[in-house]
């Protein structure tokens, strides 16, 4: 297996904290899905140690018996704080949340909220498979607005899309992805506010998941959709999910704008009852005391996008990848390698590496692949290693 030069002494990042046999120890969906001999770079958990604040808040917590049912506004209060803290953004009233289990089920409760069966939902694609899924399980009409190609927001596109869901004069919606997976775009403020002018325009609703939001570049800004002019009647969905890797810890929050209110008052009771409490309480610490750590993350998921930039073009020249400033993964345009529309499956069985197939991205995603960059420059180089010896 080749190496990257890695820095023994450096232990301030997560990402390069862990051996491959001591992630081969867990037991979730990413270490379990394929046999031992495949290098998973699929699924978005991340390859690191916990946050420090995370695993003192759950230890304690089971410590004295403190399982029982979610409660209070610590959660929302925590986001508040890192929001000021993090993005400028005094916009959230603790009152115009509330939490949920996590954002892809709170996504199917803001669109219940402001849309009925066989109304149409707006998605960029190509985009997080689940938005597919659970918008066509609960019973509304997917309508595509692909991306440019520049993989931003193509707002003439959008704009077609808007007017064709409204075309019967029914209620619509638009689940933004925001930063976008998997192609790891930060919208700006400037093509939120556009966005935001479109939807008031033609009367769509706008829900947002903003899941990976902690996660961007060093230099990069996020900019939460419901601070933009205009978005007065959005709905947002956040978490410390994506950032702590806490997937298996659920909760998340619904925010409202404050023209979105009534409807988020509207939620049932019931939703509450959803999250972990011992979710709550990590998701908490994690937002309270979890940011030097998530700096380090992202610090090396910096050097990870340089790193695979570097060794795609020593390797796989003829793969194009774009860098993203936000999220941990990776987009990569395999079309030129004449791999047809799923090279992930060729790179499974021949090179014996996992990524996300690109087709379940919907339009756009054909000869594409997503790649998890969450992980050490030891598994990443491995991996690249072995995209290049399925092409032998």
């Amino acid at each position: 297996m080749d190496h990257a030069p890695r820095d023994d002494s450096d232990d301030t990042d997560p990402l390069r904290r862990l051996t491959l046999d001591e992630l081969r120890l867990r037991t979730s969906m990413k270490w379990r899905t394929y046999p031992d001999d495949v290098l998973p770079l699929w699924v978005a958990e991340m390859d690191v140690p916990l946050a420090p604040p995370v695993v003192r808040a759950v230890t304690e917590a089971l410590a004295r018996g403190d399982t029982g049912y979610p409660a209070g506004t610590g959660y929302a209060r925590a986001l508040a704080d890192f929001a000021r803290a993090r993005w400028g953004w005094d916009g959230i009233d603790v009152s115009r949340t509330a939490i949920v289990p996590d954002v892809m089920l709170g996504v199917v409760e803001m669109l219940s909220l402001v849309t009925g069966p066989g109304d149409p939902v707006v998605v960029n694609c190509p985009v997080y498979p689940p938005f597919y899924q659970f918008v066509t399980h609960m019973d509304r009409r997917v309508v595509e607005a692909p991306l440019g190609e520049d993989l931003r927001i193509d707002l003439a596109v959008l704009e077609e899309a808007f007017r064709h869901a409204v075309a019967d004069r029914g209620r619509a919606a638009y689940l933004l992805c925001s930063p976008h997976n998997p192609t790891g775009t930060v919208h700006s403020a400037e093509e939120l506010s556009a966005v935001a002018a479109l939807a008031d325009r033609y009367g769509v609703r706008v829900v947002a998941d903003e899941i990976h939001a902690p996660v961007v570049a060093l230099d990069a800004a996020f900019v939460p959709y419901l601070s933009v002019p205009g978005a007065e009647r959005g709905l947002s969905l956040m978490s410390a999910s994506k950032a702590w890797n806490l997937a298996g810890l659920k909760a998340a929050l619904a925010l409202a704008g404050p023209a979105a209110a009534d409807d988020l008052a509207r939620l049932p009771e019931e939703v509450s009852h959803g999250p972990s409490h011992v979710g709550v309480l990590a998701h908490t610490a994690a937002l309270r005391e979890g940011g030097d750590w998530l700096d380090a993350v992202r610090g090396g998921l910096d050097d990870n996008r340089r790193l695979l930039a570097s060794l795609l073009a020593e390797r796989l020249p003829r793969v194009r990848y774009r860098p993203a400033e936000g999220t941990y993964l990776a987009w990569l345009d395999c079309r030129q390698l004449g791999l047809g529309d799923d090279p992930a499956a060729v790179f499974l069985e021949r090179g014996r590496v996992a990524f996300s197939p690109g087709p379940h991205f919907g339009t756009g995603g054909a000869g594409h692949v997503r790649l998890n960059l969450a992980t050490s420059p030891e598994l990443l180089t491995e991996a690249v290693r072995r995209m290049a010896s399925a092409l032998d």
